[in-house]
């Protein structure tokens, strides 16, 4: 019996299309960054001091993340290449062969904060103190890594299928649980301990597992389950796994080195003092929210991409990327807009002084002009991706990040500018992003692949 789920494995080019699929991710996408925001606004409440730590654990488990999130990727791309060839069982077979190697990752990267963490940020923070509660933080939160994992891989097989409108559920009780946990495991409400700081990382922790058995309900209600054969494919698969393994690493590498660079980016800005660290912490929200409508319609342009080559329909990529890139920018310069014309009230609700807010505007100027940035490079950087030449991802990952740290470098350490002058460098990184991306899809050396 075939449901709904997998009845439309196959998309078209249209901008109605890119919008079915685009807009549930972004809202999916937007639900964990309010959560955020509402985590850094209780944190706020404690004190700058645990606003600027949020900052730095914030990014490392960025890190773990997004070594998830190009795991996701590759899969994903996979899974919309055998849904444009329309063959669903295949699709079984690689998903579950992305659960085994995330689980693997998993490990390792638990292993890791245990064994290594603690000798990283002793060595690199200026501030002891502040490294000895990043490490607290980062031993309870880093336990959520397994359930984030298995999470994205569902969330990368709904948009994979064609089936992103189901994302919001389990993004939405997710966020509902953490925002809820925050308040009662930082403040002590409701009967629950007063753990301050580390009650952050016990809700982080625990609502992604509880995010994670709602997904797994929802693959099982809609019917994936049992039209991609889940339960029947779940053997490991050397071959499979292997051509997961290719497809994936260059993306794995290529997001790792790329949230690496931003936190020695924090790391440079941590050694500037407590308040700069803690406006450079609002501005991580600040792209984590305004982003989503980017991240969205390059998940979109991932898959799309990978699933009209799938259909043979190599003749339309151009035509569709330039689609999704013009609604991806439309949506970007409005909330460059909205932020520019009042940037006091976004930052006033983290709670801190005038003196705060006034500290922060430029450098909240500098970040609205890189999401417009950000809005099409992305883009064109996921169809790479979607053409399934992810060596080419990580070759203008590196040649970015290259540019980024040398910049950083300069700005931040050498020079000592203010750091708005930093936050520039996210025009240098999204600018080289685009230009390569661009130049390389327009000369259809991806058609060879």
């Amino acid at each position: 019996m075939t449901h709904a789920a997998t009845a439309h494995l196959r998309v078209s080019v249209s901008n109605k299309e890119i919008l079915t699929l685009a807009l549930p991710i972004a809202v999916a996408m937007l639900v964990p960054q309010i959560n955020f925001i509402a985590n850094n606004i209780f944190l706020g409440a404690l004190g700058e001091v645990e606003l600027a730590v949020a900052g730095i654990t914030g990014v490392y488990y960025l890190i773990f993340s997004a070594i998830g999130y190009g795991l996701n990727n590759g899969l994903q791309a996979l899974i919309a290449r055998r849904a444009g060839e329309n063959k669903p069982r295949d699709i079984g077979v690689v998903f579950n062969q992305g659960i085994w190697i995330a689980l693997k990752i998993a490990t390792v990267g638990i292993a890791c904060t245990y064994l290594f963490a603690p000798v990283v940020f002793k060595q690199v923070l200026a501030d002891q103190d502040k490294a000895s509660m990043a490490i607290r933080f980062l031993y309870v939160r880093i336990w959520g890594l397994p359930f984030l994992y298995l999470f994205q891989m569902r969330n990368g097989l709904l948009v994979g299928t064609n089936n992103s409108r189901y994302l919001i559920v389990g993004t939405l009780l997710e966020a509902a649980i953490n925002i809820l946990l925050d308040y009662a495991l930082i403040f002590g409400k409701w009967g629950l301990p007063h753990m301050g700081f580390m009650g952050a990382a016990w809700a982080s922790a625990i609502s992604e597992a509880a995010g994670l058995v709602v997904m797994m309900l929802v693959v099982r209600i809609i019917g994936l389950l049992e039209d991609l054969q889940l339960a029947r494919t779940r053997r490991f698969n050397m071959v499979v796994s292997r051509l997961v393994l290719m497809q994936s690493l260059p993306l794995i590498a290529q997001h790792a080195i790329s949230i690496i660079s931003w936190e020695f980016f924090y790391i440079m800005i941590e050694h500037y003092g407590t308040r700069d660290l803690a406006v450079s912490n609002t501005m991580r929200n600040v792209f984590g929210v305004f982003g989503c409508f980017a991240w969205s319609f390059a998940a979109a342009s991932n898959t799309m991409v990978s699933n009209i080559i799938g259909q043979g329909m190599q003749h339309r990529v151009q035509d569709l990327i330039w689609k999704i890139a013009r609604i991806s920018l439309m949506i970007a310069l409005l909330w460059c807009l909205l932020l520019n014309l009042a940037p006091g009230l976004l930052l006033k609700i983290y709670g801190q002084d005038e003196d705060f807010v006034q500290y922060a505007i430029p450098v909240l100027r500098v970040v609205s002009v890189a999401l417009v940035l950000m809005s099409a490079s992305t883009v064109w950087l996921n169809a790479v991706t979607g053409t399934g030449n992810t060596r080419v991802n990580l070759s203008i990952e590196l040649v970015a990040v290259i540019a980024y740290v040398i910049y950083v470098w300069l700005v931040l350490h050498v020079f000592r500018l203010p750091i708005a002058w930093g936050w520039a460098s996210e025009w240098l990184y999204w600018i080289v992003m685009l230009s390569m991306s661009f130049t390389y899809i327009r000369s259809n050396k991806w058609k060879k692949k």
